[in-house]
């Protein structure tokens, strides 16, 4: 058992708080990389969990029922993300009143996310299982794939109380200082999973229905478990039934930070989406490179797997240092966290100049493919060094609790540079694809340019 401690700041009543948690004392570094670690291993499983239904289904079924857990999976996480963008106001207000001592606040917070959640979940349930056709169609969903997609998607879209209960109680726990709990969460649902996948499509031949049912297992398995742990495990909040109810100063609190998050990162999906489609259409080689820009975004995706769990971790640092009135631990944790992922961005981008074929490769064995994957990864690779400034920017932003910055940067970067810049490379270049590869590095240096530009101006007014 570990030791349990009081943590007592500004004469408020003191959090109960596990001292291997707490982010506010030791070395900055070490508890960024303790954090960072777990929650690394949490979004490789997360991405692993997604590509296990394709994988399983590949096996067994044709490229119909392929194409409608593909195009389910792209929605589903585009959900995913929503959610995950909104949780991310609990772990902020959960991190900040842990560090100033507040178990009042961390209570309440706990409890109004619940209720607040609970009500989201089914809101969002019942309208996108009215939803579903119309989803389909707008996924421009080819008609062989049309009825196993829409089958897919009704039975992952009665799972969304699961997902979203997952990210919460995930987000309590990484606001409590704690992310290896939440990463145990994940790998348990994508073990379950897996073995599901191969019962339900293998063995009893569901196709779509199976993989849908086998990731909503997967996650209610994840749930119960991690509600098991909350209620056994001392994770430093003290909850009565009083603070279950929403409060409307802390679910203002909470979308304050979650929301724009929650746009961010909606539109961003959108955005890859709408880049793809501008790729398609205005390449003259289309069907290449559609399956080249589908692997190479899988293949960033991977790469930005650092810097979204620095992310992470240098949010939570920061709230809880921001509450404890440790501002200059919190601008450690920034330094930090963009020196480890700015050089990862920077290895990155080299590897990919020189040895693009090893990674394109392995998915594809098509020479025209691989051709233009290479030359599409020489540029686009450039963005793990530039995305690694801003990652880093909007998770101290959101500690903070400025987290529409992240938000004002990322849509000015996709609006002015990615879209526009991703069609007129396709308008121009339609013969190559490293031109449309440096849409997105250059919308990332925008969103860096003004991430600096905002923090040089806090600064300025904190003397």
């Amino acid at each position: 058992m570990s030791c349990i401690i009081r943590c007592k700041s500004n004469n408020q009543p003191g959090v109960i708080m596990n001292d291997k948690n707490d982010l506010t004392k030791g070395s900055v570094g070490k508890n960024l990389l303790l954090f960072a670690m777990p929650y690394l291993l949490s979004c490789f499983m997360q991405t692993f969990y997604g590509m296990a239904d394709l994988f399983v289904v590949g096996l067994y079924n044709g490229s119909e029922t392929t194409t409608a857990v593909s195009i389910g999976s792209q929605v589903m996480h585009m959900l995913t993300v929503i959610i995950v963008g909104f949780a991310m106001g609990t772990t902020v207000r959960v991190g900040r009143s842990v560090g100033a001592g507040d178990e009042k606040a961390a209570a309440e917070t706990v409890g109004t996310s619940i209720v607040l959640f609970v009500v989201f979940a089914a809101v969002v349930t019942c309208a996108l299982l009215v939803s579903t056709t119309a989803i389909v169609k707008v996924m421009l969903t080819p008609a062989e794939a049309a009825v196993e997609t829409k089958v897919y998607l009704a039975i992952c879209f009665a799972g969304v109380p699961f997902i979203t209960a997952y990210n919460v109680i995930s987000s309590i726990f990484r606001g409590a200082g704690d992310s290896r709990r939440p990463m145990y969460f994940v790998g348990i649902a994508c073990v379950v999973n897996i073995m599901l996948d191969f019962v339900f499509i293998g063995l009893c031949g569901m196709g779509a229905a199976g993989a849908a049912l086998g990731t909503i297992c997967g996650q209610a398995v994840s749930v119960a478990v991690s509600l098991f742990m909350m209620y056994r495990c001392n994770m430093g909040i003290r909850i009565v039934r009083q603070d279950i109810r929403m409060k409307r100063e802390v679910v203002s609190q909470i979308l304050k930070v979650g929301a724009p998050i929650a746009m961010q990162d909606g539109l961003i999906q959108i955005a890859f989406i709408v880049i793809t489609v501008i790729a398609v259409i205005a390449n003259s080689r289309g069907l290449i490179t559609s399956a080249v820009v589908g692997i190479v975004e899988k293949l960033i995706g991977f790469m930005f797997l650092v810097p979204s769990a620095f992310l992470s971790a240098i949010s939570t640092v920061t709230a809880q240092n921001m509450g404890a009135d440790k501002a200059e631990r919190a601008r450690r944790s920034l330094y930090y966290g963009l020196t480890v992922t700015v050089g990862w961005g920077i290895l990155c981008a080299l590897y990919n100049q020189f040895l693009p074929h090893t990674l394109v490769g392995i998915f594809t064995r098509d020479e025209a493919v691989l051709a233009a994957g290479c030359e599409y990864m020489r540029a686009y690779a450039f963005d793990c060094v530039f995305a690694a400034v801003h990652f880093c920017f909007s998770g101290y932003f959101c500690g903070d609790q400025k987290s529409m910055i992240s938000f004002i940067h990322n849509i000015t970067a996709i609006l002015l540079v990615r879209i526009p810049g991703a069609w007129l490379a396709s308008k121009f270049f339609p013969g190559s694809l490293y031109p449309m590869g440096w849409a997105a590095p250059l919308g990332s240096l925008l969103s860096a340019v003004i991430c600096v530009g905002f923090y040089v101006h806090y600064r300025k007014m904190e003397k």
